[in-house]
């Protein structure tokens, strides 16, 4: 027999399963023994009150054994005689949309600007050591997209989007912890995602898949308003009449690509502001309401929303025990981000607050047309960049500082490793967005007490929140709205947030191309 309970019980209790048994036993008048094992379902924390608890649902085993339940992989055949979809970016949205093709029946075809997940670090540490950025393989290019060196976080509002456990199962299936399918926030951790991208590589090729390295998109080849094909960066073209555009948040040189052959794209609002870090031990404080957080919590992460001047600041892929990373995809710009290792016990928290923007705010750079918020985005970067001596040391202000305009006089020590110089970040930051970060740190403090302190520092710019650009497509099958079989997808273009929401634009995609083939032809 198996039964289902709803529980809340303190940290103790949650971690070690034989005082999950005992509060069970006693709570619901099961005998002891007769419980064979407890599976937790989800896991929450609520934190609201001053004594924490845990919130779980939990599947009780009453005289029955549990058949272990690992997710297994669909069954997928040999795709390598079958048509051939080429898929642009080996992001979470590109690399899901190949395994969907392949579990259709289709041969994907995947080019990643980029190094494999294991060479791209090598270009991370020379941004670190040498301050020298390849604008192929950084943070933000090369295989696993953005989200695999910079934390892995899956949390996602976007359940209404699409199956998320879904996405959930295939990555547990491919070596991720399966308490992801556990915890109200998962995360998996740069130091974990490597090896669960590189396996879901293995899957795309033992099925008769491919993907390549190296391999950047410079043209499209257009007929009639139909994809033909790509054109590479040695100058090969490779055919195909469906082609999924994955291409991640940054890809600049496609969005000005698409914009120069007068392939229809907007402009598209997003979210810019900074990075600030604290003390771990700090943040676990303020959200514990304690001295020391206890053995069995995690690092306490946050998450805060205010309304100024009718703009909304709030924080932004918070990282609790993690660092900032220098996340810039060209020389001569300066960009933050920041990430977790899974056990998340660096001693520093750091999170972006960003303030959100609208058009208007692009006005400055009109004559950029649909290109005119990266353009707005870019400039920042560009100052921060010279501003921190055209270097990768980021611009930066302790936080009481930063709230009433004055130079710091020093910045302590901070996690972002190619340094920090003092800047007051006025000077960098338009005017709009300097008021409305200040006025809102000022409100925070009054949520979290003990957070506006001069000991946290603020680095600057936070600006890759989301694309600047929207490419628009068919609601109901994902073509571009304008070009047959080009597949506008995941975070590019504006259509997902997150790693999770961007595997399921990719899915859909993919689902959209195999719909396409079996409609008869006009």
């Amino acid at each position: 027999m198996q039964k289902e309970f709803q529980i809340r019980v303190n940290p103790e209790t949650a971690h070690k399963k034989e005082m999950l048994g005992s509060f069970i036993s006693k709570e619901y008048q099961i005998p002891f023994k007769d419980i064979q094992h407890i599976e937790i379902v989800k896991r929450s924390i609520d934190a609201r009150q001053k004594t924490i608890k845990i919130n779980l649902k939990v599947l009780v085993f009453i005289h029955e054994t549990p058949v272990p339940d690992t997710p297994e992989l669909p069954p997928y055949e040999d795709i390598s005689k079958a048509q051939e979809v080429i898929v642009v970016g080996a992001g979470p949205a590109g690399l899901f949309a190949a395994l969907k093709l392949i579990e259709k029946g289709l041969k994907p075809i995947v080019l990643e600007r980029g190094k494999d997940v294991r060479e791209r670090r090598r270009d991370l540490a020379a941004i670190t050591k040498h301050h020298t950025v390849n604008k192929d393989s950084n943070y933000c290019f090369g295989e696993g997209g953005a989200g695999t060196y910079s934390d892995g976080k899956l949390y996602t509002r976007s359940k209404k989007r699409g199956d998320v456990n879904r996405i959930l199962n295939l990555l547990i299936a491919h070596g991720a912890n399966k308490d992801i399918a556990v915890n109200a926030h998962p995360h998996i951790g740069t130091n974990k995602l490597p090896k669960i991208i590189q396996e879901i590589r293995e899957t795309i090729i033992r099925h008769g898949g491919q993907i390549l390295f190296n391999t950047r998109v410079t043209d499209f080849q257009i007929k009639h308003q139909e994809i033909q094909g790509v054109v590479l960066q040695n100058g090969d073209r490779i055919d195909a009449n469906k082609v999924i555009l994955a291409t991640g948040h940054s890809a600049r040189d496609i969005f000005e690509l698409l914009h120069k052959k007068k392939i229809h794209i907007e402009a598209k609002p997003f979210a810019l502001g900074v990075r600030v870090e604290h003390s771990q031990e700090l943040i676990d404080q303020i959200q514990y309401h304690c001295t020391t957080r206890g053995e069995y919590l995690p690092p306490a992460p946050y998450s805060v929303v205010k309304q100024v001047n009718n703009r909304g600041v709030y924080s932004f892929c918070m990282c609790p025990g993690g660092v900032i990373a220098p996340c810039a995809t060209a020389p001569g710009e300066v960009v933050t981000n920041g990430w977790s290792p899974s056990k998340r016990d660096q001693p520093t928290s750091n999170s972006g607050i960003v303030v959100s923007l609208d058009l208007q705010d692009f006005g400055p750079f009109k004559e950029f047309g649909p290109l005119s918020g990266m353009a707005f985005q870019k400039s920042i970067e560009q100052k921060a960049w010279k501003l921190g001596g055209m270097t990768q040391k980021v611009p930066a202000q302790r936080l009481v500082d930063f709230t009433k305009g004055k130079l710091s006089s020093d910045i302590p020590k901070t996690s972002y490793t190619p340094g920090t110089t003092s800047v007051e970040l006025g000077s960098l930051l338009p005017d709009f967005i300097h008021k409305s970060l200040q006025e809102g740190f000022r409100q925070f403090d009054t949520s979290m007490k003990g957070y506006l302190t001069n000991e946290a520092v603020v680095h600057a710019p936070e600006s890759r929140t989301s694309s600047p650009v929207r490419i628009p497509r068919d609601n109901k099958t994902l073509e571009h709205v304008q070009i047959k079989g080009l597949y506008p997808c995941g975070e590019g273009a504006g259509y997902a947030g997150g790693i999770i929401s961007a595997a399921i634009d990719g899915e859909k995609c993919a689902e959209q191309v195999k719909a396409s083939l079996l409609r008869p032809q006009s």
